[in-house]
């Protein structure tokens, strides 16, 4: 047991500085192609910071686990809500009242409710995964029609990186991606047997918390420097990318069923997390620490539930 916590926490640390050398190389190769700023930020920023679900999600169905890539991108998406932004704002307010997420919102809702209806037949297939791709390249297409002009700041971006400093960023993160995933799911498959519990419940607890330490550190640091401004901007992208992206690719590697157990709880505490960013949203409410006590008391209640 012991060890395959070992596993786990070792996987973790090398997804998290391999998908951020990924996506230091892949920005600056990009600009240096000549691509927008625009273009790269909703592409390869986004599909580079979600690289270490992607791979933990690839890797578990090709262990033959994929309830844990199941769980992965469900039990993120309702700690990213619940917890990486319950915790944070503890520390101090988030002001996501000054910044306009409706329309990336009713994106992530939608994308909620394909999901879920696709969830509930009782297997994910290739052709989900299609759909799910195809509409996300549409909501991509969409967004970018109506950014064109603006002004994007890319974190990572160093207009004058060497080709070598390049190919060594690209480099760590291509191995160190595949190799970080192989560890987590080991120890975390392992774990679940110890325990005597499926992969699910470790892909909804374990492994999600652990995927998702990336966005709850980014968002810690932001909130003690007064920064924290674009967490739910940030929270909506993740989530949106988990269920189109993650699992469009994720299911034409193989079928995923879906527990029974999952039908009838995990996807419905997932919306509910989603609909609880209502008042964010769409009421203009800043999340205050009386919020961030609430989010995470609830996230921990869920952990309770989900583990008994």
């Amino acid at each position: 047991m012991l060890f395959d916590l070992l596993l786990v926490a070792t996987g973790l640390v090398i997804l998290i500085f391999a998908g951020d050398a990924l996506v230091k190389g892949a920005v600056n190769l990009a600009l240096r192609l000549g691509l927008p700023a625009l273009v790269v930020s909703l592409t390869v920023v986004a599909f580079g910071t979600s690289a270490p679900e992607l791979l933990v999600s690839i890797q578990a169905i090709l262990d033959g686990a994929p309830g844990l890539a199941l769980g992965n991108v469900v039990g993120s998406n309702t700690a990213n809500v619940l917890l990486v932004l319950g915790i944070p704002a503890l520390i101090a307010t988030l002001h996501t009242a000054s910044h306009d997420t409706r329309r990336d919102y009713l994106y992530m809702l939608a994308a909620s409710f394909l999901f879920i209806a696709f969830c509930l037949s009782g297997q994910l297939v290739w052709w989900h995964g299609i759909v799910l791709l195809l509409v996300l390249a549409g909501i991509l297409a969409a967004t970018f029609l109506a950014s064109r002009g603006e002004e994007v700041e890319l974190e990572g971006a160093e207009p004058g990186m060497s080709g070598k400093r390049l190919s060594v960023y690209l480099v760590l993160g291509l191995v160190g991606l595949p190799l970080g995933a192989n560890l987590l799911v080991d120890g975390a498959t392992s774990i679940a047997r110890v325990l005597g519990v499926s992969e699910t419940v470790i892909g909804l607890t374990l492994v999600a918390i652990g995927t998702s330490l990336p966005e709850l550190a980014t968002t810690v640091m932001a909130a003690l420097r007064r920064h924290a401004d674009v967490a739910l901007g940030n929270v909506i992208g993740s989530n949106l990318f988990n269920l189109l992206g993650i699992m469009g690719v994720a299911v034409l590697v193989g079928p995923v069923p879906v527990d029974a157990a999952f039908l009838h709880k995990d996807l419905w505490v997932m919306l509910a997390a989603t609909l609880l960013l209502i008042p964010f949203v769409f009421m203009a409410r800043d999340i205050t620490r009386r919020w961030g006590v609430a989010l995470s008391a609830l996230y921990g209640g869920y952990l309770v539930w989900a583990l008994t």
